[in-house]
């Protein structure tokens, strides 16, 4: 019983993806409209897209600006978290701050962004690294607040200084709901990418995607959705396997759930 639960579990976002492309395809045959194909024949588009080396290049460029976007993202939040966490001071500072920018759709700073950078790289990393900045601060910030003070005063006890103990204490104590901002990070990361590539269109998968609709190619079209989907799927259950192998001492509850069923 607890092996077929576990098979069910682990095969769970296969089935979904499957019922999600078997209800787009009756719909499709049910429209029957040009501009909404079935899923069979975005599927069939999928390894043409990728077999085309000038298409394939611009998805790797993509990849390439979300790489850069998250990384300097987790570099720079991450200890801005952890000192919001831990000083008031920090805090004060930097939260009326954050508190304007996180309600701001971060596209609709792609159009200034490029008055500054240009419609290259740099503004599109910017706007993925807005993106996949304030989750990660958020999380890094809560986990920071939840250590216990008890946890810390031991430290200090023990001759640690603050970087120390910050390094030491609060930085694992923290990383379970660090790593829960750089998953929600990683998801943003790949929305801001595409966003910022529809809206400065030069190259990337958003580029792709703008001028297949431009032209009617919507076999295209859908077919990178699917891609974009696909990379995001494959992105998360990396991450999460990262995750899990982390932080796994502090999710003892699923080998318990596991278990009792």
């Amino acid at each position: 019983m607890t092996s077929a639960r576990s098979i069910v579990v682990k095969l769970s976002p296969l089935l979904a993806c499957l019922g999600l492309l078997a209800v787009w395809q009756v719909a499709a045959l049910w429209l029957d409209t040009e501009s909404f194909p079935t899923a069979w024949h975005a599927l069939q588009t999928v390894p043409q897209v990728l077999g085309d080396p000038e298409q394939l290049l611009n998805i790797l460029d993509s990849i390439r600006r979300m790489v850069i976007g998250f990384s300097l993202a987790v570099v720079i939040s991450i200890p801005l978290g952890l000192a919001m966490g831990r000083s008031a001071r920090v805090s004060a500072f930097f939260n009326p701050l954050l508190m304007m920018i996180y309600p701001v759709p971060k596209a609709a700073l792609m159009p200034v962004i490029m008055l500054w950078l240009g419609v290259g790289d740099a503004s599109k990393t910017l706007v993925i690294f807005l993106g996949v900045s304030l989750p990660v601060i958020y999380h890094s910030f809560q986990g920071a607040k939840a250590v216990e003070e008890k946890m810390l005063w031991s430290g200090a006890a023990m001759g640690l200084g603050g970087m120390q103990r910050m390094l030491r204490i609060v930085l694992p104590a923290a990383l379970p709901e660090i790593l829960t901002g750089c998953r929600t990070g990683l998801v943003l990361a790949l929305i801001t990418m595409v966003t910022s590539e529809m809206i400065a269109r030069q190259s990337g998968a958003g580029n792709i995607l703008f001028n297949a609709m431009d032209m009617a190619q919507y076999d295209t079209v859908f077919a990178m959705i699917i891609i974009i989907g696909a990379l995001g799927i494959v992105l998360d259950a990396a991450f999460d396997k990262l995750r899990w192998r982390l932080v796994k001492w502090a999710e003892p509850h699923q080998e318990i759930l596991l278990g009792a069923s």
